[in-house]
């Protein structure tokens, strides 16, 4: 059977963006309540990652009040730097977010493949992601997921910040936050100790992200949670014997800035810290207006010619998958308060039809552009008079090949065992362990959602509408 019900003649596409509108193409993450795959507008034949989440998991996991912020949040922001949000949908069953596809993949695969990397790269990637998180606390967003896996590489080698699914923001009335939110190994002191944070908490996990980048492993490590929390409170940042060999001293520097326990000293704080920051002598050369622009040349370049997302991701959709994703009609009425709410508060969203957003033309990335007047105009980076213009590394990814884009709809592939039951129990059984492995992975990282009192607006399932009242 077809993975999609129509054909492109048949569909309008002045109407609200649906899943029918897009081919879909390979999966290619797997999260702690969704999947990521690739998409192919049928129209502009422009690819995207299509993120998307069951509704009746993201109940049973409590991921209902998390998803809806993030889907709020994406719309508020754009920068070139982030993995932007360019369609929002829903039909009956599932819940969809259509992004910037990022096809360098993730930082994570990054480090999986090479254990470490070189001091080089990772100063061109965190000067991306200062400039990123700069627009991002100027909003006052603190996002509070900072690892390797929510950092994603584009074509050119540029790293986004991605996955704001326990991002918050704060208001005048509300100037820091209580809960604890977030990947453990990657928590800040104020989080772990429960004392009120703000932005600042970034900065610290920018730290551990760049020190695990730099050294294959993170700085703060226990055999179970109440260990790397105290790691975390007390702890003292150790380098490997070999540090001076790995790394120069400006490097060291800044690693220690950024992994300073208390807020106000920290590296990226306080009055005009990230302008500090951006002065220190580990970023000389570094022209940021260069940066945002994407005009600086990363010192590395992946290979999409070959694939830079884990095969595994994309053999469980063939082998273990008992439902395919396909188009399902729209939303039903539903007696479930909470699905009520979740039908309601999650809008669509079409990135062409929104007036606050510039049009976007292709680039080399194959994804949209961004138009630098919309999305700096609100920053004032530090301008060098020489850009940013490193030897380019030899290293080039290797992994397992891609399939050519796809222009015609694909179809979806079934597999079976010599048609055998018991192969088919098998592959089921298999599905469910593959599925038990990645909530358990997630819970291994204390990993914390947000807690639904964590934003004050009226984003609870008791604020329904008149007609939601009535069922």
């Amino acid at each position: 059977m077809g993975a999609v019900c129509c054909t492109p003649d048949e569909l309008d596409f002045g109407k609200e963006v649906e899943l029918a509108h897009f081919y879909l193409l390979r999966v290619i993450g797997k999260g702690a309540f969704g999947k990521v795959r690739i998409v192919q507008h049928r129209k502009t034949e422009r690819e995207y990652a299509l993120k998307y989440i069951s509704k009746s998991r993201c109940i049973e996991q409590k991921a209902t009040h998390n998803i809806l912020s993030e889907r709020k949040l994406l719309e508020r922001i754009e920068h070139p730097l982030i993995v932007n949000m360019r369609y929002a949908f829903q039909d009956e069953e599932h819940l969809f977010l259509a992004l910037d596809l990022m096809a360098g993949g993730s930082m994570r695969f990054l480090l999986d493949r090479y254990t470490s990397i070189k001091e080089i790269q990772v100063r061109f990637y965190i000067a991306d992601l200062i400039c990123a998180l700069e627009y991002l606390h100027q909003r006052r967003i603190a996002h509070r997921d900072i690892k390797p896996d929510n950092i994603l590489l584009d074509a050119n080698g540029h790293a986004h910040l991605s996955d704001f699914n326990i991002a918050t923001q704060f208001y005048p009335n509300k100037l820091q936050r209580f809960s604890r939110a977030g990947s453990l190994a990657y928590m800040s002191p104020e989080i772990v100790g429960k004392q009120g944070y703000t932005t600042f908490v970034d900065w610290w996990s920018l730290g551990v992200t760049m020190f695990e980048l730099l050294f294959g492993k993170r700085p703060f490590t226990g055999k179970s949670s109440e260990q790397v929390t105290e790691a975390i409170l007390n702890g003292k940042v150790t380098f490997p014997d070999n540090v001076s060999e790995v790394i120069s001293q400006n490097c060291m520097d800044v690693l220690q800035g950024l992994l300073t326990k208390t807020p106000l000293d920290r590296y990226g704080c306080g009055p005009n810290g990230i302008d500090k920051l951006k002065n220190h002598a580990w970023f000389q050369g570094i022209d940021w207006q260069a940066m945002i622009q994407k005009t600086a040349i990363p010192p590395f370049k992946p290979n999409t010619n070959e694939s830079n997302f884990d095969a595994v991701h994309e053999l469980e959709e063939l082998l273990l998958e008992e439902v395919p994703l396909r188009p399902h009609k729209k939303i039903v009425k539903t007696n479930s308060r909470q699905r009520q709410w979740m039908d309601e508060k999650f809008l669509p969203f079409d990135y062409t039809k929104t007036k606050n957003i510039k049009n976007h033309n292709n680039d080399d990335d194959d994804h949209p552009h961004h138009d630098m007047t919309t999305s700096t105009r609100s920053l004032t980076p530090f301008t060098s008079s020489t850009s940013l213009t490193p030897t380019l590394l030899t290293t080039t990814l290797s992994g397992t090949t891609d399939d050519t884009m796809l222009s015609t709809p694909p179809t979806t592939t079934t597999a079976t065992l010599d048609g055998s039951a018991t192969g088919n129990r098998l592959l089921r059984r298999m599905g469910n362990a593959l599925d038990q492995y990645e909530q358990s992975k997630y819970k291994a990282q204390g990993y914390v959602l947000t807690p639904n009192g964590d934003e004050d607006d009226d984003d609870d399932f008791t604020t329904l509408s008149d007609a939601g009242k009535k069922l």
